[in-house]
């Protein structure tokens, strides 16, 4: 092995790196600033934790959010790194520890939120323990065209001209070409290494239903479906979140709710809970989201539309981190919608408000076509991909294509004879024939076009106007207003030059299964669920998250490999030299006892 294959084996245990990882490392010891747009689950934090036992230094890692920092410095110290942070949930005597610490040059690694970067006392302690590395998390959070825009991040532009000398590391799992060029511009990254990694995950598969009523009932058969398995049910309000977590737990599931308005200690015992394996589902707004480390959730439900493409990838992102299957479901419907564009036309930055609604009409557009969702997926982030993944609901041949252009432009007629002012649910009432109040009194139900409409359901013409909106061929205004107009494209189809093909469901569902493929037989399989007892019972008594101590995979290794000596174990995935001197013992005794109790 060369010196960094060694290093990545001692405190991490794996002999290779992940694509793209030893470059980034490599440039980082070089003293290079770096900007790094790696998938969720590519092993970002890697890429600093590893030059910072390897280099001389203190390196810094801004982090936005203290569940983060404490995961990822538990995490660091299993692996024999000398970790840090410096946040709220320290008492002052544990503050002064760290601080002592600190000056004495113990800490390689100090975590550290972007509000505390701001403080020009903190900054100026930096210079004086020799600062080697910053390294900025969740870096897409400087820019305001990101989808998690943080003011609080902006201070960090003021790094390059208080240490001048030291690399800046900007990392992101979800950055637009836009996005990437805003983080090098506000970090004043100089020259940086650039890597974009592939956005595909082709581990998670993609689905898209219509919610039907409030979606609890299909989310609770989607949950009994994955039984057992951990995952993340993400509503767009706290009142829905509350809702759902109360019908869920009525009915058997371990499910808690998480959102903003709890109190801040009740959102860390109920994070805590879900890493720690106490309950297996998690209700929340997207409140809960960054920094979540456990790898093995298998499963992320949107039960409610997502406010852009690049969110909802984030968040479905925190599945399968650990390189398993997983499978991401969003559930919609027209309350959606209306929702969403309530609170667009309450912005009042008229950019900000044009921003928004065309990130509505780009994760409609996903939602609504037949279109490959890993082709719609990746080209947001102007990655080109060929379709026919075969993991995700339209090309597994769930979704089916049908030529709507004759009801299409029945709605297009509707919005030229009420004079383009009027949106879908005074539309829909003309086409079905019910003469609301604000129909008659505006002589609509004397339109040709009023009851042309009534051979289908009032939800039936609310899907197709909005996929006629996501389609481009209906626009709106400003976004104060709920009135459509139609667009060239509209039009054309209106006069008979365009078709205009829908997406409705085919009634088949695919085969899905995000269980790990099995181990070879019952008794690797049995030597496997005794591992994950031991694991557990050391998480527990350490009072740290199970997936710390060792991963799923490293102990699949272990039920596979059946070492029974210290070096037999330090040759699987996942063991390095600190956790072989931490727990070697107690798992070979488990191996050994296996073995010879199964004969």
């Amino acid at each position: 092995m060369d010196q960094l294959t060694r290093a990545l084996k001692q405190h991490f245990g794996f002999t290779e790196f992940r694509p793209h990882q030893r470059d980034l490392v490599e440039a980082i010891l070089k003293g290079r600033d770096v900007f790094a747009a790696l998938p969720t689950g590519g092993g970002k934090s890697l890429c600093y934790q590893l030059p910072a036992v390897m280099r001389d230094g203190l390196t810094l890692v801004v982090s936005p959010l203290i569940s983060l920092m404490k995961d990822q410095v538990d995490g660091a110290k299993e692996e024999g790194i000398h970790a840090a942070f410096l946040n709220s949930t320290l008492s002052s005597d544990e503050a002064k520890v760290t601080w002592r610490a600190l000056a004495s040059g113990a800490i390689r690694l100090l975590y550290a939120s972007p509000e505390r970067l701001s403080i020009p006392a903190f900054r100026a302690a930096l210079s004086r323990f020799g600062l080697g590395l910053i390294a900025v998390d969740e870096a897409h959070c400087i820019s305001e065209w990101g989808h998690e825009f943080r003011p609080d991040y902006r201070s960090l532009g003021l790094l390059r001209a208080e240490f001048p000398g030291v690399p800046i590391a900007a990392f992101t799992a979800t950055a637009t070409p836009q996005v990437q060029d805003d983080i090098v511009r506000l970090l004043a990254l100089r020259e940086p290494y650039l890597v974009r990694a592939s956005f595909d995950r082709p581990e998670i598969f993609y689905r898209v239903r219509a919610r039907e009523g409030d979606g609890d009932a299909q989310v609770l058969q989607f949950i009994r479906r994955h039984q057992g398995e951990p995952g993340i049910v993400y509503r767009g309000t706290r009142k829905a979140v509350e809702r759902t977590a109360d019908f869920l737990s009525g009915r058997g599931v371990e499910a808690v709710a998480y959102h903003a308005g709890l109190e801040d200690g009740l959102r860390r015992t109920r994070q805590e809970a879900f890493d720690l394996d106490h309950v297996t589902v998690v209700v929340a707004t997207i409140a809960f989201g960054m920094g979540i480390d456990k790898p093995n959730v298998r499963w992320v439900v949107h039960a409610d539309l997502p406010r852009s493409v690049e969110g909802y990838y984030q968040e479905t992102g925190r599945a399968a981190r650990d390189g398993e299957n997983a499978e991401a479901l969003l559930l919609y419907g027209p309350g959606d919608i209306a929702s969403i564009r309530w609170h667009i036309a309450r912005t009042e930055n008229p950019e900000e408000r044009a921003r928004a609604e065309n990130r509505l009409r780009e994760i409609l557009r996903y939602a609504e076509s037949a279109v490959c969702r890993r082709t719609q997926l990746l080209a947001h982030f102007a990655e080109q991909h060929p379709g026919n993944c075969a993991r995700c609901d339209v090309c597994a041949g769930e979704v089916a294509q049908e030529d709507l252009t004759e009801a299409a432009r029945k709605v297009l007629s509707a919005v030229v004879r009420t004079g383009e002012r009027f949106g879908a649910h005074h539309l829909v009432d003309i086409l079905t024939g019910n003469p609301t109040d604000k129909v008659v009194e505006r002589g609509h139900n004397s339109l040709p076009t009023y009851g042309i409409g009534r051979d289908h359901e009032r939800d039936w013409w609310l899907t197709l106007v909005r996929e006629l909106d996501a389609a481009g061929c209906l626009v709106r205004g400003d976004g104060r207003t709920a009135g459509y107009s139609l667009s060239s494209k509209g039009r054309l189809l209106l006069q008979g030059k365009e078709t205009f093909l829908g997406t409705r469901s085919s009634g088949k569902t695919a085969r899905e299964s995000t269980e790990p493929a099995p181990l070879d037989g019952p008794a690797q399989e049995g030597l496997f669920q005794s591992l994950r007892q031991v694991r557990k019972r050391i998480a527990e008594a350490r009072q740290l998250p199970p997936y710390v101590i060792f991963s799923d995979k490293t102990l699949r290794a272990m039920a596979h490999n059946r070492p029974t000596d210290r070096v037999g174990l330090l040759r699987c995935p996942g063991v390095g030299e600190a956790k072989l001197d931490a727990y070697g013992t107690v798992f070979l005794d488990a191996i050994r006892e296996f073995i010879s109790r199964s004969g």
